[in-house]
């Protein structure tokens, strides 16, 4: 494949695999931004629908599913929670769209078909040319055995639409599961291309610092985000919603344990659990008492069977809704709250929390609360969602014993809302471009170079500059290639840092590794610096290490050059483990259970030769290379390298970069050139950042050629090489 070829496949859009459809053709009862969404959602074929609540996803994803039943001929199955089936052919009809509700295959009519998540294994998926998943941050909620199930099922599904409501806070991985649904990423890939991995818990990963903008600019390739429609440049019209009134109400227990004067709040999970049970009476006393004193419709939402129970026995026009009734009693108990038959509805958010759509009601309560603030934020929305005329009020009761779990949840909430502000204002220009047809650009890359006495470097990509160089110009390479996809300098599809996973960066490697081969003289050498990659449970799956350097040492084998020596750099674990806070290098690891301890993670050296007889032997006096220092050198482990001993490179570091978590050290330098190259050759680094290859080399007298791709490193390498030929200069003088 020609380079400019893998680039173009490189580059992060998303491929339109739907259909266009002319905006008289989409029904006239949506609203603008609803019918422009359609649109682009037909046009793209997989795409994502994250539209708060009540923004009108069922009318969008109905329209959807209509016309690609109308292109295709074929059925299309709409997977939605319990009781919102029904809703939704109520939807439907509203709209001039009917649904069929099916509770099996036996059931299915070539048009458009809707059941509950629950029924799915009574299903074929092959059967179908398109799937909706109406709710789709429920999948979340479920195993990853069934979630995994659902996107495996429909992997080879030509037309896929996921519609949900913005997704949870700071939970990056909820879109990367989606991704991967509609076949546009894997979480894997997304993880390792645009976050990395901080601390020892494998939850823990944050954007890059220089990904920030092209993760947002990725995701509004295959989804479109929306609170309100003026985010999306519309006006809201009938889309303001209702004044929110919360309403905190702490008990104070009426005892106090034994031998205590104080209450104690519970500070951990299982003390929270066992105040929660302890409180019950008083928390449904004073639900029961605040429902009982109004003729209001109400849903008051519960933790735990006991409530439940206590409250149906407190509030006699209370209907309960548990886990262990079946599928039809609930189905059907929510459909009579929905019609008004039942004047409280007293349930669980993970039950009853997603998408049912009751503003008709406008009082809840909360008489237990979990630590899921997706869950309360859902349950809230069941009532406070646009169409909603009243304001709601909520209550939400708990006990002092129980502690700060409700401002946990204003702390998940506060950070929601930063998020879902970071989200729109990372995307809102991007997502109008989309609907309205247009596109945004990359940054565009740019080629120049500067040189000096005995030196010359190149700001470009490495790939497409090194095509200019003569064969069998390059006497010696040394140089830190990118870690695969572990950090991000730039947001180019040209560095290979940026890259979803091993195989991309391998294929994008390869191709320099050809070009070095080219270049370098026979019987010569290159040397590369590098340590083998922690892998996570998040992206790789397991907890343990990937042997790179072995990756590495077979791509350039691949390309004709010989393994010709390696040297392990030992590396100091206390200062890697308050670095990287893994996991297995934890002193209190040890305590927990050692087999998941380990040694730290070594660099290495890697030296390769080109075949051939060398045209240029590299001799040494001994004068000049005594045999203690060769003993040294020869030895298969440097424990001598000082690993501060680099160039100053934070002068060269934009805000967002992030750190190089091994950067080339002037020792390793050094002892490569010494022992691989003569004064006068020239020496090669393709990775040059701020020229710690250069810098050294033109010390030792040798002259150099190497190639940067972000400008910043290239501009601070510029300034290295003049200071280095300075400071020879000057040394001359003494």
């Amino acid at each position: 494949m020609e380079y400019y070829e893998f680039l173009q496949q490189k580059k992060l859009t998303t491929e339109a695999v739907g259909i266009d459809v002319n905006e008289d053709e989409i029904n006239p009862q949506l609203f603008d931004f609803q019918k422009d969404i359609v649109r682009w959602a037909l046009k793209k074929g997989r795409a994502a629908i994250f539209a708060d609540t009540g923004l009108g996803k069922t009318p969008m994803q109905l329209e959807w599913s209509k016309h690609i039943h109308g292109e295709t001929g074929g059925s299309i199955l709409i997977l939605a929670p319990l009781a919102v089936a029904e809703q939704t052919v109520g939807e439907g009809v509203k709209f001039g769209i009917e649904v069929n509700h099916c509770h099996s295959q036996d059931d299915v009519v070539n048009g458009i078909n809707i059941t509950n998540y629950e029924k799915l294994h009574k299903f074929n998926p092959k059967e179908f040319k398109a799937v909706v998943l109406d709710e789709s941050s429920i999948l979340k909620s479920y195993t990853s055995k069934t979630r995994n199930k659902i996107i495996n099922l429909f992997k080879h599904t030509e037309y896929k639409l996921a519609c949900t409501a913005t997704p949870s806070p700071n939970d990056y991985k909820e879109l990367g599961n989606h991704s991967q649904f509609l076949n546009i990423m894997t979480r894997g890939e997304m993880l390792g291309m645009f976050f990395v991995h901080d601390g020892s818990r494998t939850s823990q990963w944050r954007l890059k610092g220089h990904a920030e903008n092209e993760f947002w600019k990725w995701v509004s390739n295959w989804a479109v985000m929306v609170k309100k429609p003026e985010d999306l440049g519309y006006e809201n019209d009938e889309f303001d919603l209702p004044p929110l009134r919360k309403h905190s109400i702490v008990l104070e227990p009426e005892e106090t344990p034994d031998n205590t004067l104080f209450h104690v709040a519970a500070e951990s999970l299982m003390d929270r659990r066992r105040a929660r049970r302890e409180t019950i009476a008083e928390r449904t006393d004073k639900a029961a008492k605040i429902v009982n004193n109004t003729d209001d419709t109400w849903i008051i939402w519960c933790n735990l069977n006991d409530e439940s129970s206590e409250l149906t026995k407190k509030i006699p026009e209370a209907v309960e809704i548990q886990g262990s009734h079946s599928q039809e009693v609930k189905e059907q108990r929510m459909k009579d709250f929905t019609n008004g038959d039942i004047r409280v509805l007293v349930t669980k958010p993970s039950i009853a929390g997603f998408g049912m759509n009751w503003q008709h009601c406008n009082n809840v309560a909360f008489v237990g609360l979990s630590d899921s603030y997706e869950q309360f934020y859902q349950a809230i929305r069941r009532c406070w969602r646009f169409g909603q005329k009243n304001p709601v009020d909520v209550y939400i009761i708990t006990s002092k014993l129980e502690g700060n779990v409700l401002d946990n949840i204003e702390r998940k909430e506060e950070q929601a809302q930063k998020m879902a502000v970071n989200m729109i204002e990372h995307t809102k220009k991007l997502q109008i471009d989309n609907l309205r047809g247009s596109r945004t650009d990359r940054m565009r890359y740019k080629e120049e170079y500067e040189q000096g006495k005995d030196w010359k470097y190149y700001l470009g990509d490495s790939v497409e500059i090194i095509q200019k160089f003569d064969n069998g110009s390059i006497d010696y390479t040394i140089f830190s290639p990118p870690f695969e996809d572990l950090y991000t300098y730039t947001n180019s599809e040209r560095d290979m840092g940026n890259c979803k996973g091993e195989e991309e960066f391998k294929k994008h490697f390869k191709f320099l590794v050809s070009e070095l081969f080219r270049v370098t003289k026979p019987g010569r050498l290159l040397s590369f610096h590098c340590m083998n990659l922690p892998t996570t449970k998040a992206f790789d799956g397991v907890i343990g290490i990937k042997d790179f350097r072995g990756t590495l040492i077979q791509l350039f084998k691949s390309e004709g050059w010989i393994f010709h020596s390696e040297v392990c750099i030992w590396k100091d674990p206390v200062v890697a483990m308050q670095r990287t806070k893994a996991l297995g290098l934890l002193y209190r690891q040890l305590k927990k259970d050692s087999a998941m301890s380990r040694q730290g993670i070594p660099d290495y050296l890697i030296t390769m030769r080109k075949p051939g007889n060398n045209p240029e032997p590299v001799g040494h006096k001994p004068d000049d290379f005594p045999l203690d220092d060769w003993r040294n050198i020869a030895s298969p482990v440097w424990t001598d390298i000082n690993q501060s001993n680099t160039l100053q490179y934070r002068s060269a570091r934009d805000d967002k970069d992030e750190k190089h978590i091994c950067p080339l050290q002037l020792d390793v330098i050094e002892r490569g050139l010494r022992l691989w190259s003569n004064e006068g050759e020239t020496v090669f680094d393709p990775f040059g950042g701020i020229a710690s290859t250069g810098y050294q080399s033109l010390k030792m007298n040798r002259k150099f050629i190497g190639i940067e791709l972000k400008e910043s490193y290239w501009q601070q390498g510029v300034k290295n090489l003049k200071l280095a030929n300075k400071e020879k200069r000057q040394m001359s003088l003494f």
